[in-house]
This record gives C-alpha cells, sequence and structure tokens, in this order.
C-alpha cells in the first residue's frame, strides 16, 4: 500500500529517513516494520518563530518497495534525417528548446558564442588572476548561459507559462540530485552543474543535433518578413560543423584563432541570446526589428558573514547548528513608489565578477551545493522603469546599465577591483576607511557608492536597509558590506512578439526566447519558454 502524509518535525527528524518512519509510525498508529520506503515529496523549512519546524509531505511504502524512478524519464529519439531549427544561444532557454524539438521530432541546430561550459573556466578564473573579460566567453556568455556559474537557483514563482515541473524532472535526468524535486527552494549548485548542462549537450549530439561552440550569430536573414538564414562568424571549425548547411566561409586570419564566416539557411529561427547581448540588441535595432525599453532592476552585491545570517534567520546564537541547511532570506518593500528587494540570494556562497566587456564591473552571486562558504550574498536592488530615464531610445534602460557599470569600473581603479563599501556606513552616508573581509577575489576597494551611484538607486537602497532592519534585528550592520554594481538582474529590452504564436510580430519564423527576449527571469521560466518556443517552431514548420 502507498499512502502520502503532510508531517511537521523538527530538523533532526527531517532529514533522517528512520526518523521519518519511526514518526509516522508512532503519530498514525503504524507498525514501523510495515514501512519499506520513504519517499521526500516536498521539504520546506519554517523558522518563523524560535523553534524552528520542517514540513515535509511524504509518500510511504507499507509492505512493498518503490517501482518507479523518482523522476519521470523524457524520451530522446534519433532526429538526424528531420528537418532543422536554429537555435542561437545555448543558455538554458536554448537548451530545453533544443532537447523540446527532439522529443518533437525536429533538428536542433545550436550556434554559441562562448566557449563549452568547461573551457569557460579558464575564462573565468583569468578575471580574477589577471583582470582580463574575454568579451565571448565570461560568466554571462558560453554554454550553459549566466545560470551555469550563478549557483543553479530553480525557484520560480511563474505558474502561468508552461510546465515547470518538467523542467526539474528533466535536469534529474541529466544528472542533478532528485532533492530539487521536493525543495522549496531547489538548487544545483555551481559545483554540479556544469556536469548537467554537459550531460544534456550531448543528449542533443547523440540524437543528431549539432552544438557549436565558439560561433556568433552576427545576423538574421529576413525575405518577405520570413526568416531564410542566419549568418555567423566562428573562430574554431570543429569537426561537427554542417557541412552540409550552405556555409560559406572565408578565412579572416591564421593559424588556429582564423575567423570563419558562415551563411545558414532556416525557416525556423529561436532567438535565445541571455540579458547581456547587447551587439544583438543594437543589431536588432539598426535594422528596425521591432523592441521596447524594459523595466529592470539595479543596486549592489550585499555580503554579510553567513554565521551572522544564520543566528538572524534561525533566531539562535548557535546559528544552524548540525541539521539545518545555510539559512536564506528574502525582503522586499516599496520607497518612493519603487520596489527594493533582495534577489538571488546565496547563502554560503561567494560574490563573482560578472562583467561581459571591457570597462565594466558587474558582479553576481553563486553558492556550491553544500552552501557552506564562510559568507552568504544576495543582490539588493532598485526597481527602475522605463519612464524614470529621459528620452524614447528603445536602448535607454540598457545605455542606463552600461553608465553604471563604466561608473563602477572608474571607482574600482579601471581593474575588476569592485568599489564597495560597509553597510552601515553607506546608509550613514560615511566613506567606509576600511573592508571586512570579502569572498571577491579580484578585490575591493573602499568607495561612497552613496555618493556617486543614482540617487534614485542609493536613496532608496538606504531606505530599504533600513525597514529590512525592523524586520531582522542585527541585518543592518558595518561587518556587512556592499558590493557594487548588480545590474544583470534581467533583460533592459523585450523583442516584441505574438502572445500566441511567440513569433516576432512581424517576422515569420523569428521566435524571441527567454531572458535576453524579455520572457523570463531565470533557470526555469527561461526553460519553460524554449519548450514554448520550441513548440510554436515546431508548428510553424509543420504549416
Amino acid at each position: 500500500m502507498i499512502s502520502e502524509y503532510q508531517i511537521r518535525v523538527l530538523p533532526q527528524q527531517a532529514f533522517n529517513e528512520q526518523s521519518i518512519k519511526d514518526y509516522i509510525a508512532r503519530f498514525y498508529a503504524l507498525d514501523a516494520r510495515t514501512i519499506h520506503a520513504v519517499r521526500v515529496l516536498k521539504r520546506s523549512i519554517d523558522a518563523r518563530q524560535r523553534t524552528i519546524y520542517v514540513n515535509l509531505t511524504v509518500r510511504i511504502y507499507i509492505n512493498e518497495l518503490p517501482t518507479d524512478d523518482e523522476f519521470v524519464h523524457t524520451e530522446y529519439r534519433d532526429v538526424s534525417d528531420k528537418p532543422e531549427v536554429i537555435i542561437v544561444g545555448a543558455g538554458p532557454g536554448g537548451l530545453f528548446a533544443a532537447l523540446r524539438l527532439i522529443e518533437l521530432g525536429f533538428r536542433p541546430v545550436v550556434l554559441e558564442r562562448g566557449k563549452d561550459v568547461h573551457s569557460r573556466k579558464r575564462d573565468i578564473a583569468r578575471i580574477s588572476r589577471e583582470h582580463q573579460v574575454n568579451p565571448e566567453s565570461n560568466y554571462s556568455f558560453g554554454e550553459g548561459g549566466a545560470g551555469a556559474y550563478s549557483d543553479g537557483k530553480l525557484y520560480t514563482r511563474s505558474k502561468k507559462r508552461g510546465n515547470s515541473e518538467k523542467i526539474l524532472h528533466v535536469f534529474c535526468q541529466h544528472g542533478a540530485s532528485v532533492s530539487i524535486l521536493s525543495d522549496a527552494h531547489p538548487h544545483i549548485g555551481t559545483d554540479k552543474l556544469p556536469r548537467v548542462i554537459e550531460n544534456m549537450r550531448n543528449t542533443i549530439l547523440t540524437c543528431g543535433g549539432e552544438v557549436h561552440f565558439e560561433t556568433k550569430m552576427t545576423s538574421i536573414i529576413v525575405e518577405k518578413d520570413r526568416v531564410v538564414g542566419v549568418t555567423y562568424q566562428t573562430t574554431k571549425q570543429t569537426p561537427s560543423l554542417p557541412q552540409q548547411a550552405e556555409p560559406h566561409f572565408q578565412n579572416k586570419g591564421e593559424g588556429s584563432e582564423a575567423t570563419l564566416e558562415g551563411y545558414k539557411s532556416a525557416r525556423a529561427v529561436i532567438l535565445s541570446t541571455g540579458h547581456s547581448a547587447r551587439d544583438v540588441y543594437r543589431w536588432m535595432h539598426s535594422n528596425k526589428i521591432e523592441m521596447e525599453a524594459k523595466g529592470i532592476a539595479m543596486g549592489v552585491r550585499l555580503e554579510h558573514p553567513a554565521e551572522l545570517i544564520d543566528q538572524i534567520q534561525y533566531h539562535s546564537r548557535a546559528g544552524r547548528g548540525r541539521w539545518l541547511p545555510a539559512a536564506e532570506y528574502s525582503f522586499v518593500t516599496q520607497v518612493e513608489g519603487r520596489g527594493v528587494y533582495s534577489f538571488c540570494m546565496c547563502p554560503g556562497g561567494f560574490v563573482v565578477p560578472a562583467a561581459s566587456g571591457p570597462e565594466q564591473v558587474v558582479v553576481n552571486g553563486m553558492s556550491p551545493s553544500g552552501r557552506n562558504g564562510k559568507w552568504s550574498n544576495s543582490g539588493m536592488v532598485v526597481e527602475i522603469r522605463p519612464d524614470d530615464i529621459e528620452g524614447d531610445d528603445v536602448l535607454r534602460v540598457m545605455k542606463y546599465q552600461e553608465r553604471l557599470e563604466r561608473d563602477a569600473w572608474q571607482m574600482g581603479g579601471r581593474r575588476q577591483t569592485a568599489p564597495a563599501q560597509r553597510m552601515a556606513d553607506f546608509v550613514k552616508g560615511k566613506l567606509s576607511y576600511d573592508l571586512p573581509s570579502s569572498s571577491y577575489s579580484p578585490g575591493l576597494v573602499s568607495s561612497p557608492l552613496h555618493f556617486w551611484m543614482p540617487q534614485e538607486i542609493s536613496q532608496r537602497l538606504a531606505r530599504g536597509f533600513e525597514q529590512f532592519e525592523r524586520h531582522s534585528r542585527g541585518f543592518l550592520t558595518n561587518e556587512a558590506c556592499i558590493i557594487g554594481v548588480e545590474t544583470r538582474t534581467s533583460s533592459p529590452i523585450r523583442i516584441l512578439r505574438d502572445k500566441d504564436t511567440l513569433q516576432h510580430i512581424r517576422i515569420h519564423g523569428l521566435f524571441p526566447c527567454g531572458e535576453g527576449a524579455g520572457y523570463a527571469g531565470g533557470i526555469v521560466s527561461a526553460g519553460v519558454d524554449g519548450e514554448r518556443c520550441a513548440e510554436m517552431a515546431a508548428e510553424y514548420l509543420k504549416q
């Protein structure tokens, strides 16, 4: 017999299968010897009171064992000889679009401007070590997209646009822990996500699809308002490069770094470039492809000692103790008509340099699967609306981002060292004469962020911090450090598309997708949008 129960237990009981069995047997008057297996379906921590509880939804197997896997398998078949769809970008939107196309019997051809997920690591390491940013291989560009090296958080509030549960199951099928199916705020971890992404790529290749790295789309070819192909550049002609697909290469240099230019015909293109592909936005704007300015949130990365956040959130000087995970927090308020909130909270994590080009300082956060680092950080951001910026230029929000990132670069010493300030000093408008230790490996420079950041951001942040302190005593402290600047929370552009077909409003066969197109806000929502765009592209090709 299989039964499901909702129970509320102490942390030391919640993470031990035998303890769960004993609790259920005692509470529901069952014989513990007949409970052969327990499967946790949902898990969330209730830390609102002094005594911490864990809420569990569990499935118990009485006098039998589970006969199915903990996740649903998706069948992927050979599509070597099927119609092709080009996917631009190998972030979550692009990867899930490719996998869904295979399910539907179409052959994905993925063009990714960056490197594969493992080769990216060397370029990412150079940012901290040498203060050099490779504009094609960094925290934003490369296999897995911006999410590959930013913790792998899988929590989404969006329930309207598609099957987010399936996204989690596909991740499990490719090597993620099944705990992501039960945790209230699931995450894979920076240390484990690259392997999962590599497995997804191998599924695409095994089924007859193609994935080309260091291959940058340079234009979309449109005739009579229909997509007919794309042009691209590549610095590396891989063995799997599609020789049969009309590429006309020109050798623009010597040796392994020669630039090859090519053209590939296509009746459908899924454009999934991510939120930092500013050159794509500029190309589309100059070619009069309809877009609109989109609101965004910008601010700083706030870093506390992890032990302090544990003590605050778990209401105990002992912190999290043996059984509880590193504590999370989520804050949101309104200041002068604009939202101020925490974003991408990374317990036990570290702050990373996320610039994607020269003369930029951008910060982001990530954490390993164990979340066992000395610090905890989150983005602390302020809502910026297009109407807050003068003019009617569709790129004005993006240009606002760029100005703030360049200011941070200048204030940080024109390197990847980041401008920073103690939290309480920021609120009081005081310069910090020294800074606390930090996880940000390129280094910090004391800087008066309260003075040089735009007032519509700095003043709202300061008032927001004061409100958050009233909610969680001890949060506003000089033990914490604010690091500038956090600007890449989402896309500053929305590429206009039809709400039913998901095609661009004018160009047939062009499917703007995911976070870069302005229709997603994280790994799961981008994956959901990728699947939906794949389905619409398949319908379009069938017609």
